[in-house]
């Protein structure tokens, strides 16, 4: 069997997950390619997970500030390019095509005839079960047509319906490492880091490990400014106590699993994340600015640790309902995945 498995790389979560699923695959000996779009291929890192991967440039959204810029996205946007990718990428040597929200594997399937099982966080919200604090019609259309699939299996922090499935967080040993109650980890990639870095000096009581896009690692006082690593970003949540970051699925999910307290700061206008955010505050599970507010970030300070959530490490029952190819038989999946999970 070969699959073909398309992975989102806008942000680093959807890569996130497929590390899980690469390790998983590779222990199993079952042969997968990758391919990548979102980004410039000179922007990945530590992708030694995926030993044969392609890029392409796909589609992306512009954001400055903070905010998505529509209509920036849409002048970025190469439509010609994008079919053109689409057209060249030979799929009919796959059994299957695993996608996580990725369009060109997803559409190139779909003119081959190629069988497209969906799994991603986005597909979750093709649910009526799953909680929306705004009217989703036509984003659900959205999420159908940006990467079609002939099923969707949808990821989420709570089993809202049969058909989703918990996160999957890679196991990273670290031993039992004591929060060190005055170190919060930021990892704000959309936002200005000119403007965190202004932004967290009200704040000398706390040592900050301040991720970004364009940080070099170098530290200002009480500011520690990181470049992007998967490694050191590990290292220092396995010992933080509380996470500032944009209220992306996977990271949300990483601090959950560890018990970290989460500070959100939704990318505006980006319609997952508001989600995310709103239903973490809705559970207790963090807290929510709309800008760099540092009232919020005060309170916060003084809020205590989440409960840690055994959301599972292995996802080799997943990958064995994929080989089964039984894709409209869930309920066993779902229950065997959520069933030990300490909600």
């Amino acid at each position: 069997m070969k699959i073909l498995y398309g992975i989102q790389g806008t942000g680093n979560g959807h890569i996130t997950r497929a590390r899980v699923m690469a390790s998983c695959f590779k222990k199993l000996n079952i042969e997968v390619d990758y391919v990548f779009s979102g980004r410039a291929n000179k922007d990945y890192f530590d992708m030694q997970d995926f030993t044969l991967y392609k890029s392409f440039r796909g589609l992306s959204f512009n954001t400055k500030n903070g905010q998505v810029k529509s209509l920036q996205t849409v002048k970025n946007t190469r439509i010609c390019k994008l079919v053109k990718d689409i057209k060249s990428l030979d799929v009919k040597q796959y059994d299957f095509v695993l996608n996580d929200f990725e369009p060109i594997t997803a559409w190139a399937a779909k003119r081959a005839g190629i069988p497209v099982v969906g799994i991603s966080h986005q597909a979750a919200f093709l649910s009526n079960s799953v909680p929306m604090f705004s009217r989703g019609i036509l984003r659900k259309s959205l999420i159908k047509y940006y990467a079609p699939a002939d099923t969707y299996l949808g990821v989420h922090w709570r089993p809202f319906a049969e058909n989703i499935i918990p996160p999957f967080i890679a196991h990273h040993d670290h031993g039992n490492p004591v929060a060190v109650m005055n170190k919060v980890v930021v990892y704000l990639p959309f936002e200005n880091l000119t403007s965190i870095v202004d932004y967290l000096k009200d704040f000398p009581e706390k040592e900050f490990y301040c991720y970004h896009p364009h940080a070099q690692n170098q530290s200002m006082g009480n500011i520690h400014l990181r470049s992007p690593s998967r490694t050191d970003f590990l290292n220092d949540l396995a010992n933080t106590s509380g996470v500032i970051g944009n209220a992306g699925f996977e990271l949300a999910s990483e601090a959950l699993k560890l018990g970290k307290k989460l500070l959100l700061k939704p990318l505006d206008g980006q319609f997952e994340q508001v989600e995310n955010a709103q239903t973490l505050l809705t559970m207790g599970m963090a807290h929510v600015m709309n800008y760099l507010n540092p009232q919020v970030l005060d309170d916060w300070n003084n809020a205590p640790q989440n409960k840690q959530i055994n959301y599972p490490s292995d996802p080799e029952p997943l990958v064995n309902w994929l080989l089964q190819k039984q894709w409209h038989k869930t309920q066993l999946l779902h229950k065997g995945l959520w069933g030990s999970v300490n909600l």
